[in-house]
């Protein structure tokens, strides 16, 4: 006769404590720990290789932490768990909720037909500190301004502590049709990622240490600090946040035992912005493809993959933009400041599509997060709700002159600039020959000269705008 058994079905919940889902499934016993690599139902929303990466190793961890008793599989998570409810007798299985519009459709599918076949079928919020559907304004519909909604969500309460790490269970279920982690072939195949192992290390314990280290260390300069990538003033919690390695709800619980200051109330602005972000993706769940503006569907984009290439490569000729291309490649992440730079730069100097660019950071970055990412690249271009208004175009050599005056940051990811004058770091070209020779530089050979012209491109992107804004009149 089979036993009965719980499931604790992983995913974007990388933790023992603060798990609901997982608190929820040990207090019925024995469990069978599964996660599963559903890149079937993704679709272009699947992992990028940065991400990958990521995923592996916090999995490793999670894995250690439970003494090797997660059972790993790889498919569309409907087939895989209705099999492991055929061979197994499976009385409940607990997750926790995801927000994607891809992973809300699958997920109602799988509750409905666990239900329909009597086995208790369980999700949580282990994610957020409050879900897309409570914050509505009083006509019911949702906010698309940030500023009144994270004014209503402060109203509401959820100063509830985080839940410790339940005792782990005596014994944990087997699947011997389960796979390994290394059958995921998470791993990128081409090396790219070695130095990601200087940079990050995933896993529950290392989010822990990074928010304690940036409590330490970070807050106290955070408003006026964030803003310079060569300060180590940012928090870096976003890859264990979107993994779930730590939850919002854990930083919150911590952030109490803080001294309210501006720099303390700054760093739970951004958090709500993340979950502003997921609100938005759970309201409007084409934001990762189409503009929440429509007349943007008029805008004239550039289509122009030499330009889309060298800018993927750090290779504009504008020294912030290249470094901040350069440290996304090299270790994942890409300092927030110099995100909106460089996004800046692509939608607004060479007229690319913002849709581009956002897929180019999803592949590269390790806190790929499809919410943020989304929310973030058309609040940029200016098309999405909140956004930054479109004339607002960055300028990558005043940015690089007030945000990087020294060229600390700069200059480490572009070496080949290391001896040029600060005078001329954000400017090379307008660098006297003598000033170029040296500093061992050759425009257009050890350096690229600009690849568009700041001012010219600048009035190219407004009149392309006007004539947008056009459409949008008629």
């Amino acid at each position: 006769m089979k036993t009965a058994i719980n499931i604790v079905w992983f995913e974007q919940d990388l933790r023992l404590s603060d798990n609901p889902a997982f608190t929820a499934a040990v207090s019925q016993g024995s469990i069978l720990p599964i996660y599963i690599l559903d890149n079937e139902n993704a679709g272009e929303h699947r992992l990028g290789g940065a991400s990958s990466w990521w995923l592996h190793h916090s999995l490793a961890a999670l894995n250690s932490t439970m003494n090797g008793k997660i059972n790993f599989y790889k498919g569309d998570a409907s087939s895989i768990i209705t099999d492991i409810c055929r061979r197994f007798k499976v009385t409940g299985i607990y997750w926790n909720r995801r927000y994607e519009p891809w992973r809300i459709s699958r997920d109602k599918k799988i509750k409905q037909q666990l239900l329909a076949k009597n086995i208790h079928a369980q999700s949580f919020n282990g994610s957020l500190l409050k879900e897309p559907w409570t914050i509505l304004k009083n006509d019911r519909t949702p906010y698309k301004i940030f500023t009144p909604y994270y004014r209503q969500a402060s109203m509401i309460d959820t100063d509830t502590e985080a839940l410790p790490a339940p005792q782990l269970p005596e014994s944990f279920h087997t699947d011997s049709q389960a796979i390994s982690l290394d059958a995921l072939s998470l791993l990128p195949k081409i090396g790219w990622d070695a130095n990601f192992y200087n940079c990050w290390t995933p896993g529950e314990s290392s989010a822990r240490s990074s928010l304690h280290k940036f409590l330490g260390n970070g807050l106290e300069n955070y408003k006026e600090g964030r803003d310079f990538p060569a300060l180590k003033a940012v928090s870096t919690l976003s890859p264990h946040l979107h993994f779930g390695e730590i939850s919002p709800r854990q930083i919150n619980t911590t952030l109490l035992s803080v001294p309210d200051d501006n720099n303390k109330e700054h760093f739970k602005r951004e958090l709500n912005w993340r979950e502003f972000s997921y609100y938005l993706l759970f309201h409007w769940p084409e934001l990762p493809n189409k503009n929440f503006k429509t007349h943007f569907d008029n805008f004239p984009w550039n289509k122009n993959p030499d330009f889309l290439a060298r800018w993927q490569q750090g290779l504009t000729g504008y020294p912030m933009v290249d470094a901040g291309m350069r440290e996304l490649w090299k270790t994942g992440f890409m300092h927030n400041r110099v995100r909106m730079i460089t996004a800046s730069f692509l939608v607004k100097n060479l007229l690319i599509d913002w849709r581009l660019g956002a897929r180019w950071f999803f592949d590269c970055l390790v806190d790929a997060d499809l919410a943020s990412n989304s929310a973030s690249w058309q609040w940029v271009a200016g098309c999405g709700t909140d956004a930054s208004p479109y004339f607002r175009i960055f300028n990558p050599v005043t940015q690089g002159e007030k945000f990087d005056s020294q060229g600390i940051y700069t200059k480490h990811y572009l070496p080949e600039l290391k001896d040029l004058p600060t005078k001329y770091l954000f400017r090379p070209w307008e660098a006297p020959p003598e000033i170029l020779k040296e500093a061992n530089i050759t425009l257009g050979q050890s350096y690229p000269l600009p690849i568009v012209d700041i001012k010219e491109s600048r009035a190219k992107a407004l009149d392309a705008y006007e004539m947008t804004k056009n459409f949008r009149n008629h």
